[in-house]
């Protein structure tokens, strides 16, 4: 298992220049005055597809020899690791099978099969599953070895861990160095790549990665030191309703990250809420995990630098509506 470095990262912010957008750094003098912090929000929520994902899936199948390319990629993902590689593949003309929870919120099934369309003529399709039956990793190794795609994961992927890295480092890029980044955590893929980042560029910065209350795999697997496999939580937070850490972002999340951190469905509507009312944005629950948990976490931020990563906004607008009403 290679892990990535930053060195990665910079080679990946290379590889998706022109390709992916640069996300905005906005802040807000009410969320400064309630945490009594300077917060930098980093609004993915405004990249390509509508969330980080794209970052890693564009840089990892970017990487792809002509042989790869032809045969074609799979993956696995609850709906914006589904669109990101969906986009890729039509930005990169490779033909994409996309498994996606039957349960996945119908915006992110459109917005994917829409992107499918496209290279519909070379293969491409979205096959949907149980994802409280079946074992989706299982069914992409079947397709793996049935077909000869290359299997881009979610998160346990150098190639995947250095674009998502790009996002923290642009941060860092435009804003110096932070003495703390609150990071949304699924399966690790972005808060492993931030931690690489945030240790490059500002080594002082203490890193803290997010996960729901009712699904803190991460937060077992870091405070135990073994990584821990938990049921298909049910949360909001479709994002990061993973069962496990991967195992190479494991080994970068306990070398590099100060702790895990938990935040209830309640909290992360509050915070959804902040950010429509406040800041005119609309975020998925996923996406509020990092402020919600930076609004709420008993930790000494009063006067420091505060990264927040705003990891994506693909949300329907009725269940959003419907959660902040």
């Amino acid at each position: 298992m290679r892990l990535p470095t930053y060195a990665d990262v910079v080679a990946a912010a290379a590889r998706l220049a022109g390709h992916a957008h640069p996300t905005p750094v906005l802040t807000s003098g009410t969320a400064n005055a309630q945490t009594g912090a300077s917060l930098f929000f980093k609004c993915e929520n405004f990249q390509r597809m509508g969330a980080f994902k794209f970052r890693g899936a564009f840089n990892a199948m970017a990487m792809l020899d002509a042989g790869q390319r032809k045969a074609g990629v799979v993956c696995f993902s609850s709906g914006n690791h589904a669109q990101a590689v969906a986009l890729s593949g039509r930005l990169l003309n490779v033909a994409t099978t996309i498994l996606m929870p039957q349960d996945a919120p119908p915006l992110k099934i459109e917005a994917t099969l829409g992107y499918v369309d496209a290279t519909q003529s070379l293969g491409s399709q979205v096959i949907l599953f149980d994802r409280f039956k079946d074992d989706r990793e299982a069914l992409a190794r079947e397709l793996v070895a049935k077909n000869g795609q290359t299997l881009i994961p979610p998160y346990d992927s150098a190639d995947v861990v250095a674009g998502q890295g790009t996002s923290a480092k642009e941060l860092f890029d435009e804003v110096g160095p932070l003495d703390a980044l609150f990071v949304c955590l699924g399966g690790g893929g972005l808060l492993s790549g931030s931690a690489l980042s945030a240790h490059a560029l500002s080594p002082g910065c203490k890193v803290y990665g997010v996960e729901p209350e009712a699904g803190n795999d991460g937060q077992q697997s870091f405070r135990s030191g073994q990584l821990q496999r938990i049921e298909t939580p049910k949360t909001i937070a479709d994002g990061a309703q993973t069962q496990s850490l991967g195992g190479l972002n494991f080994e970068l999340i306990r070398r590099d990250v100060a702790d895990i951190l938990t935040v209830t469905d309640a909290q992360l509507i509050d915070a959804m809420r902040f950010f429509a009312e406040r800041m005119k944005m609309v975020v998925e629950p996923t996406g509020a995990l990092s402020f919600a948990a930076a609004r709420t976490a008993d930790l000494p931020l009063r006067g420091k630098r505060i990264g927040i990563i705003v990891s994506g906004g693909n949300v329907d607008l009725r269940t959003f509506s419907r959660l902040i009403a």
